[in-house]
Order: structure tokens, then sequence, then C-alpha cells
């Protein structure tokens, strides 16, 4: 097992065995990058470019090629108002709560490559934002995380409409597209870094992830790992991570692991 996680193994029939580019994969634009808040090499939200630096693995599946297509087309999907990477603070934390009317969730399940193009789709959505909480240390590079000794998790920041959709709906989803029982894992992605995680907001949002938990543990053989713990500092991770499914739908990872949890969301319509 590559435990640095720039590669996965996927068999697609017997005695085939392809890698791709997993999500801790960092382009190698970005690896040139000494100080990511200066120097960020890929688009930003407003942006419909690939990111510089990555290869493509070949033709995506049906299921990017739907994707794709639907966030070229259509300008009332929830993302195509989300606000430029440059309105954040990359050098401070964002904050917990959002404009008036609206609230903040974050969560954690995995590679937030994931989470980010599922929750982006999803009606009552303002705006995610990949990035990282629940560790030690101020202003994490993805480098630093990935090394998972800063324990950070790798999440999403999701501003919401509650008028449109529940928080409770947001952790239906949520259970929907990852395994809460596998600790500190999810597939192939090995590490602190994707744990599944809720980091709660105020008492309400912690009754609700707790009874959620309670509410799904019959469905699962294992036992739910899942950490429940109080938000503190998000931090936004570097540009060329946000969006990241929509700008790359041909890169290997996508292919083979965004796209099918997209597909399974029923969001990619």
């Amino acid at each position: 097992m590559n435990h640095d996680k720039s590669f996965f193994p996927l068999t697609l029939g017997i005695g085939t065995l392809v890698l791709f580019s997993a999500c801790t994969g960092t382009p190698a634009s970005a690896q040139e990058q000494d100080t990511p808040s200066s120097k960020l090499p890929a688009p930003s939200r407003s942006s419909a470019t690939a990111t510089p630096g990555l290869a493509t693995p070949g033709p995506a599946t049906p299921v990017t090629a739907k994707q794709t297509s639907a966030a070229q087309s259509s300008s009332a999907l929830p993302w195509s108002q989300s606000p430029p990477f440059s309105s954040h603070n990359f050098e401070a934390p964002l904050p917990l709560e959002a404009g008036e009317g609206l609230e903040v969730a974050i969560l954690a399940g995995g590679c937030f490559w994931c989470l980010e193009a599922v929750y982006e789709l999803m009606p009552g959505v303002i705006d995610v934002v990949s990035g990282y909480i629940g560790g030690n240390g101020d202003r994490p590079s993805y480098q630093f995380v990935s090394m998972g000794r800063s324990n950070h998790a790798e999440a999403v920041r999701i501003v919401y409409d509650p008028a449109k959709v529940s928080y409770s709906q947001l952790l239906d989803m949520f259970w929907k597209i990852h395994n809460p029982t596998t600790l500190n894992r999810q597939g192939y992605d090995i590490g602190t870094q994707y744990r599944s995680a809720i980091f709660f907001i105020g008492e309400g949002q912690k009754s609700a992830a707790l009874a959620a938990i309670q509410a799904q543990q019959p469905k699962w053989a294992s036992k739910i790992v899942t950490e429940v713990s109080p938000a503190e500092k998000f931090w936004i991770a570097e540009e060329y991570h946000q969006d990241f499914f929509r700008n790359n739908p041909d890169y290997g990872y996508c292919v083979a692991v965004v796209a099918p949890k997209v597909e399974k969301s029923g969001l990619s319509q």
C-alpha cells in the first residue's frame, strides 16, 4: 500500500490493474508552490478551465460526461451562484456563520473532492468549499495535512438555506455517499485526514448529528465511527482543490471515485 496516497489500485478485469492518481496526489503545478496563498496555480470558481498540470487518463465515463454537460449548460444549478475563491480570506479561518437567513454545516467523509462534488448540486446549498479542520496548527497546507501528522480532516464547509434544505437532509446525503464504519479510511484513501466526522455548530446541530447516528446504526453491519466534535477553525484549501470535479472531470480519481458518488447521490441529472 502506498501510504502517501499518490496512487491507488483499481482492478478493471482479471489480470488488469490500473493506477489512478488519488485525492492526495497533488498536481505537479501545485507541488512547486512555496506559498499557496500567494501563488495559487488553479482557476477560481468563476473559471471553467481545467487545472494546469493535470493529466487526463482517458475519456470520461457517461456519468462524468453528463455531469460536465450539466455544469456547462445550466446556470440554475446551486454552484452557479457560488462566490469566487478570492472572496474568501485564505490566511484566516473561514467564519462559522453565514449571511442572514443562511447557515453553515461542516462535514468530513474521505476526500473532500467527493463531498464537494455532491453537495454543490444539492438544491438549497449556496456554497461549498473544501478545506481542513480539527487539527493542530494554523493555516495548514495541503502537503502538511497529507502527511497525516497534523490531525486535520479534509472537510467541506457548506453554506445552505435552511428554508430550502434542512441540516437533517444534509446528513441524510452524508450517510449515502460515504462509509461511516471505516476508521480513518474511505476506500484506498487511508489516514486520519480521511476520517468520518461531523463538526457541529451549536447544540442544535450536535443533537441532530447524534440522533442521526443512532438512527443510522441499524442500517450498518459494523459500528459507525463518525466523530462528532465542535467546529473550530476551518481553513480553506488551496484553490486548485476547489470545484475539482467540475474543473477536472477526466482526472483518474474523478472518473473512478468521485463520479460514482455523484451518481449514487441522485443529483447528477
